[in-house]
Formats: structure tokens, sequence, C-alpha cells
């Protein structure tokens, strides 16, 4: 799974919109060394706290000003959840290695957690500081050493760092759900509590408390704007979908096992199950998707705080199977395995007009290998042998989905609106070092790969509609110029830059706006977008 997360990070640029958001974000802030004061393109940013974007610059000093180097730290957090997971196991299944060994493959053979791996957001770190501050605490609880105390409250204090107060949810859940009628001792409040408590203000608020103090309005547009607004307002960010959103998603999105999960619980009294599984059932997987399904804004990887709970419940179920039942579903699982593989492995063989996609023979050398390595683990490895067999198949299947996948993602960057080709283009000889305009689209990607930040044309898209009251001057307007002011002059674009500009534009412009291209002449066309330039 390690080789399959971190080979390719280049092989595609990063794609609108979170993702190229953060890198753009990330980008700027290492050029400009300012550390407190996010910006795209230009103009401050603070729709989310600023670890994310440390991480984005760190990991672009390291790997390179690449798509690689935005990369890089996700897959590495992703890789440390499953450490992680690991962790949490020994600690439930009471030392029991092989079982925390197994919730670990489960949690990183999970397609929502691959998904997370492959998409630079915020969440892919808010999971990993969630599951360190849950596993620290039930570290403290069993053993009551102070240094894990103090490591629970900083893991706390970084995932308020990056994504505010929902950075709580799981590792309270944690908590409750390690006591809740477990007649376990308590572990008294002592000095290191306090001291923890200081280590979190001070790690968790700091970076809120010296923006406040900088200007008293970010209080209220921090934490009303982007924290309740978008929990209760379903048309603030566009992202509203029904309560039953998560019900659906999160086992479709942690198949197969999911499917074994389900089907062991309802044959599974509830009664039957031990206090502490019933606790991990409550607190870590159906409390957090009440809470989420409770927002009106909801995206995928909100919820990923909810599959470590299942993975731990997937191991606690298959572990009560005899083994006959264990190679039942090792044989269902390796099906659904296959025919994955299979329906990738054709792609590049049909030609499906209502999608335009281009599968070339890479995708299905992947797939292909994919199903003979399945095959001879299951030809040449004893059928008495169920459980490792169940965890080596899922882990041989998601390396070639992986790789599949990746391989996908670089032959189709401009479908799943990426623009590096777009930038490729720009770059050329002829067409290198003039001014970039982009007409009514926010695309931090073109601005990511050209190493520069193009003046964004604003004529309606709300998308670029920007929060410029933090701005200490008018030098922003240089950036963003508003089409649509009316006591603007309609002055031809060739003519406001010293140098001729490249007009890129998505589509064809309207009628009305032709006088845009006024003296650019050429034109070139590289999938959706149309460059227009003066020779």
């Amino acid at each position: 799974m390690g080789l399959g997360l971190l080979s390719g990070l280049n092989a595609w640029g990063p794609l609108e919109s979170s993702e190229a958001r953060y890198a753009e974000i990330g980008r700027e802030m290492l050029a400009s060394r300012d550390w407190l004061h996010p910006r795209l393109l230009g103009i401050q940013h603070f729709h989310k706290p600023p670890l994310t974007y440390w991480l984005t610059a760190a990991g672009l000093a390291v790997a390179g000003p690449t798509a690689a180097g935005v990369r890089l730290l996700p897959a590495l957090a992703v890789l440390v959840q499953v450490g992680l997971v690991y962790g949490v196991g020994l600690v439930l299944f009471e030392g029991n290695r092989a079982r925390a060994l197994a919730a670990a493959v489960v949690y990183g053979t999970l397609p929502a957690v691959l998904i997370s791996a492959l998409n630079v957001t915020t969440d892919v770190y808010l999971a990993t500081l969630e599951l360190a501050a849950a596993y620290a605490v039930l570290r403290y609880y069993v053993n009551g050493r102070p240094g894990w105390l103090y490591l629970f409250w900083l893991a706390l204090g970084l995932a308020f760092l990056t994504k505010g107060p929902v950075g709580l949810v799981l590792p309270l859940m944690a908590v409750a759900g390690f006591y809740f009628r477990q007649s376990r001792p308590r572990r008294p409040f002592t000095v290191h509590h306090a001291l923890g408590i200081g280590l979190f203000l001070v790690v968790g608020l700091g970076w809120y408390g010296y923006l406040a103090t900088e200007n008293p309005a970010f209080v209220r547009y921090f934490l009303f704007n982007h924290t309740v607004e978008r929990f209760v307002n379903p048309a603030s960010f566009g992202r509203s979908k029904p309560w039953w959103f998560y019900w659906v998603l999160a086992p479709a999105v942690s198949l197969p096992w999911s499917a074994a999960l389900l089907a062991q619980f309802a044959r599974t009294p509830w009664a039957a199950l031990p206090r502490t599984w019933r606790n991990v059932w409550v607190f870590w997987v159906l409390v957090p998707l009440v809470f989420f399904s409770l927002s009106s804004s909801k995206l995928l990887l909100y919820v990923l705080p909810v599959f470590p709970g299942v993975a731990l419940l997937v191991v606690y179920y298959l572990g009560r199977c005899p083994e006959a039942v264990l190679y039942r579903w090792y044989l269902g699982m390796g099906l659904f395995f296959g025919l994955m593989l299979t329906a990738i492995g054709v792609l590049p063989m049909l030609s499906i007009r209502a999608l335009p996609l281009v599968a070339s023979p890479a995708l299905g050398f992947w797939a292909a290998v994919g199903l003979g390595a399945l095959l001879v683990q299951h030809l040449l490895w004893r059928p008495e042998w169920p459980v490792p067999r169940l965890l080596v198949a899922p882990a041989v299947f998601t390396l070639f989905l992986l790789l599949a996948a990746k391989t996908l993602l670089h032959q189709n960057e401009l479908l799943f609106n990426g623009t590096r080709p777009v930038a490729a283009r720009l770059l050329l000889p002829h067409l290198a070092g003039r001014p970039v305009l982009v007409y009514n689209e926010l695309l931090p990607s073109l601005a990511f790969e050209l190493g520069q930040i193009p003046v964004s044309l604003f004529d309606g898209n709300e998308k670029l509609r920007r929060e410029t009251q933090f701005e200490a001057d008018r030098a922003w307007q240089r950036l963003l110029v508003n089409l649509q002011d009316s006591t603007a002059p309609s002055v031809p674009l060739a003519a406001r830059w010293s140098r001729p500009p490249l007009l890129v534009v998505k589509g064809a412009l309207a009628p009305d706006r032709q006088w845009l291209r006024t003296g650019l002449l050429r034109e070139e066309q590289v999938g959706p977008w149309r460059i227009y330039y003066a020779p």
C-alpha cells in the first residue's frame, strides 16, 4: 500500500477546486514567507486555519514546487493513520498484535481512506491528528504516563488549528467510549492536565488570537461565517446534501469491508456484544455519523473520522467467525476485487461516447497485473489459512487500484479539472513571459503550474467573489478586475499591459464580451480552454 500511495505523486497536476486552492496557497505562503496570512491568488484567504497551508508549504520546500510536493505529506499522513489504527487496536484488543495488524490493513484498504490520500484537503490531516489524540488518551488511561497526556493535548490543539472545533469530535468520542458504563477507575486531575490544557490553548488558539488582536472583525468572520454558517446554512458553500447522504455513502466507500461488517452485525445480537464494542459502535461510528449528518454542508471526506471505528469493528466481528465463514468471505471479496480490476482493464477497449474518458493500454496493464497477482496468491496459498489471505488479497488489490487510478488521472487531467496541459501551452517559447488573464474563472491550479498569479477577470462567477475586507490597501485590484463595474472604461485588454497578454477562456466568449480579445487575433485550444493572444 505504501508503494501505491507514494509512487506517481507528480503524475497529474493539482485539481480544482479544493486541492488546487491548498496547493496555490502553500506555494504563495512559501514564496512570501508570510506564515500567518494565507493568500489565494494574492488576496488574503481565511476559510480554514493555517496548518494545512503550512504543511503544504513544507512539502513544496522538501520535494520542490510540483504536485509531488503538494501530495507527499498527505500520503505520509495516511500511512501514519494506518499505524495509529494499529496502536488503537492494541489497546482495544488488549495487546493482540494479530488483530491490531488486521485492523490496520482493513483501514488502509478502505476506498474512502485511499480517496483522501489522492485528494489534498484539510480532512486527511484532521483525521491523522484526531486519531493521534484518541490513541494518546487511550494509552494514558491504560498506563497513566503523563507523556501520553501531553501528546493528546498537543494533537488536539493541532487538530483545532487544522479545521477548528470539529477536530474535537473523535477524541471526545474516544474518551466517552472508554468510560461509558465500563466502571473504569478515573484518572485524577493533576498538574499535567493543567499544563496540557495550557499547551492546547497556546497551540490551538494562538493563531486565532493573534489575528483577532490584529483585526477584531476576524473573530466573527471565522467563527460565524466559516464555522456556524457552514454547519447550519445549506446555501453558504453550495455543499447541501440530504440528511441520509452519509448513511448511504459511508458504507459504499468502505466496500467490501462494510458488507462483511453489516452482515455480521445483523447476525449478532446487540446484547451479545461486549460493552467495549458497543461503545465503539456508538461513539466511534454512529454518533459522529449523526453529528455530520446534522450539518447542512456535506462532503465525503468530512466523515473520515468514522472509518477507524469501522475497521476495528470489522476485525472484531470477523475474529469471532469460524474459518469456513472466513474462507467464504475471502472468496467473495476476491470475486469483488477481480470484477473491479476487470472493469478497469476493459476500459481501454471500450469506446464510450457518453463518457469522454481517455484510457490507454497502460491502464489495462496495471489491471491485468493486479488480476494475475490475485490469481497467483489464490492458487499457491494453502486454503486452510483464510485469515492471511483475507488480508493479503485486499492489500494486493489496493496496490494495483492505486497504480491504475493514478494512470487514469494522468491521462484525463482536463476532464478532472486540472490545468497542467493549459499551463504547458502557456509556457511555450512563443507565449512565455506574457501577462496571463483568466476570464470569469477562479483557477489556482493554473497559478500553481505557472508559478505566477494570473489576473482574474470577474464577470459574474460567484467563485470569483473574494473577501477583501482584510486587505490593507487596494493593490489587490491589479489581480482581480471587475468587468461588471459600469464606471470602468471598456479599454481593450491588449492596451492595459506593457506586453500583449494571454487571455484564457473556458468555452467561448459571449458576443457582448468579444471586445476583450481586441488585438488578440490568434487562438489556440486546449480541451475546453481557449487561449487568445497577439502575434
